[in-house]
């Protein structure tokens, strides 16, 4: 039984070992298209909403040189009451150029922390796109904004974090699928 049970062992580890050599960065390009879904979403900081659903969906448009234009627009419900919460609609859009470091592109507008403009990259690792935002508010503290989607399956997976000072404000997760490439 336990010569069984170490041939099985051996089996899994090798016919996985193909699978995890294999696992290298994807191009930009594998994550074209139209994804929606939805997220859920837990806040350190609301009273009335800890946690909240949120529709969300991603625009990814790679052109030809690598750069790429990415649009997310996410419908909140985190303000009113609980009740009869309100629904606001957010949306925001970037356009990334290759930088000479592979798989990382930086925000086509380069803006200025000083000037309270935030600043904007992004990188590609194995599966997964990694959208970072920082921006220093009008009291020196800093926020971040770390959106992380992977590519598992049909599915775009969203695991999202909003930062500030070093403390977690805000985290979602979610699944999108594609809707339109």
């Amino acid at each position: 039984m336990t010569r069984v049970k170490y041939f099985l062992i051996v089996m899994a580890v090798m016919m996985t070992m193909p699978v995890i050599a294999s696992a290298k960065d994807l191009s930009i390009s594998a994550f074209r298209g139209d994804w929606r879904g939805n997220a859920i979403s837990e806040s350190n900081i609301s009273v009335n909403f800890p946690i909240t659903s949120r529709d969300i969906d991603v625009s990814i448009k790679p052109d030809e040189s690598g750069d790429f234009t990415i649009t997310w627009r996410t419908l909140l419900r985190q303000k009113g009451t609980p009740e009869s919460p309100k629904e606001s609609l957010k949306e925001t859009t970037l356009t990334f150029v290759k930088t000479d470091s592979p798989n990382m592109w930086k925000d086509s507008k380069g803006g200025d922390v000083y000037a309270r403009e935030s600043i904007s990259w992004a990188r590609l690792k194995k599966q997964t796109l990694t959208v970072y935002v920082m921006a220093i508010s009008d009291a020196g503290d800093y926020d971040m904004q770390i959106y992380k989607r992977t590519l598992n399956g049909v599915n775009m997976e969203l695991d999202f974090t909003a930062i500030r000072d070093g403390a977690i404000r805000r985290t979602a997760k979610g699944r999108l699928t594609l809707n339109n490439y």
